[in-house]
Formats: structure tokens, C-alpha cells, sequence
């Protein structure tokens, strides 16, 4: 059962319901569907919908959770602060939701029995480098895949039981 909603200014809601609507649309533009963004972010379709309404009452973890598997970041400005620059986050702040095997050197070649696609989601990814941990040479992987493996294993190992 979701949390009850907490009272939240007209204002308040206004952003959480544009900011929903960027996600959506977002996640649209990507071509990425609800359930494969959910699962990236570690929550269920619902909560992604819920998300995408703009609802108070979802945690901001979850917010949190699915900007980063979209690709974005959640960064807050004062209220007089003008946005001159896009932001591009630098690497390994975030995680792709597709991970090209040709991108990643070593992860390619943990995967040597996947058959039949050239991108990974990143459980998928995490759970090969794990899987395959004794043949990895960390310090032979390019910045970009020690990056990546960081990244995922800080996003998905405290969710682990």
C-alpha cells in the first residue's frame, strides 16, 4: 500500500508533476519501456507510474533511483539560480540502461556466451562481472568500464540479500 500523501504546496506539486512528466517523456524518447526502467531502477511498474504522475508520496530514493537509470540526475537549484549549461554527468555518476558489449573490453569477453544481443541491462552486466570476478583484470580495464563496474555495484549490491 502506498504512503499516504504528505501535504505538499501547490507549488511543490506543480514541480513533482513536471518533473514526472520529464522522466516520462524521457524514458519515451529512449524507447526504453516502464517495465525495463523499473527494473534497472530497482522498483516496481507502479512505482515508476506513480513516479511518472508526479506523486508526493513516493519515496525520493525512487525518484532517485530511476533518473539515474535514465541517464539523469537529480540536482536541486535555488529558486533565482538561472540555468546557463546542459549537464552532461560525468562518468560513472550514472548507469546506462542498455551496456554495449563492444564499449566494455572485459565485460565483452565474460560474455562470450550471450548470444544473439550486443547490449546487456545493467543486473545483467553486474551479474556477469560477478559471476566471472577470478578472470577480471580490474587494472587492465579502460577508466570507463572500472567506472561502470563501480557504478554498478553501488547501485545494485546494497539491494542484495
Amino acid at each position: 500500500m502506498p504512503a499516504a500523501t504528505p501535504a505538499t504546496t501547490e507549488a511543490a506539486a506543480q514541480q513533482l508533476q513536471a518533473l514526472g512528466a520529464l522522466i516520462r517523456t524521457e524514458r519515451k524518447a529512449l524507447r526504453v519501456s516502464s517495465t525495463a526502467t523499473a527494473e534497472a531502477a530497482g522498483v516496481s511498474r507502479v512505482t515508476l507510474h506513480r513516479i511518472e504522475k508526479g506523486e508526493a508520496s513516493v519515496a525520493v530514493g525512487a525518484w532517485a533511483n530511476v533518473l539515474a537509470a535514465l541517464g539523469l540526475k537529480l540536482t536541486a537549484l535555488a529558486a533565482n539560480a538561472a540555468r546557463t549549461t546542459a549537464h552532461n554527468p560525468p562518468a560513472g555518476e550514472w548507469i546506462p540502461l542498455h551496456i554495449r558489449l563492444n564499449d566494455h573490453p572485459q565485460l565483452k569477453a565474460l560474455a562470450w556466451q550471450v548470444h544473439g544481443t550486443d547490449t546487456l541491462t545493467p543486473a545483467e552486466a553486474l551479474d556477469i562481472y560477478e559471476r566471472n570476478a577470478r578472470h577480471l583484470e580490474v587494472e587492465a580495464m579502460p577508466a570507463h568500464e572500472q567506472a561502470l563496474l563501480a557504478a554498478l555495484r553501488t547501485a545494485f549490491t546494497k539491494h542484495r540479500v
